[in-house]
């Protein structure tokens, strides 16, 4: 399993039903977290090896009601 943090910038008044959205609709999304900043949410997902990441930000994540932009991030190693 890889594990993937997308930060999320979301339509004005829309971060919180895109973060339950996410979380309910998104099969490798495991935690959405509202922040502060520049993006609304980070969204912690986990996915298999085979599951092309860009393919899965771009189906998944950007096609989820509200999302404007988004931010990805690869994570090596938990500590």
């Amino acid at each position: 399993m890889r594990t993937l943090f997308v930060q999320v910038k979301c339509d004005l008044g829309e971060a919180y039903t895109t973060a339950a959205e996410a979380v309910e609709s998104v099969e490798h999304v495991s935690e959405v977290y509202s922040t502060s900043g520049q993006y609304d949410l980070l969204m912690k997902c986990y996915l298999p090896e085979d599951l092309d990441v860009g393919r899965f930000v771009t189906d998944h994540i950007q096609k989820l009601p509200g999302v404007r932009d988004t931010f990805t991030i690869l994570a090596f190693k938990a500590f």
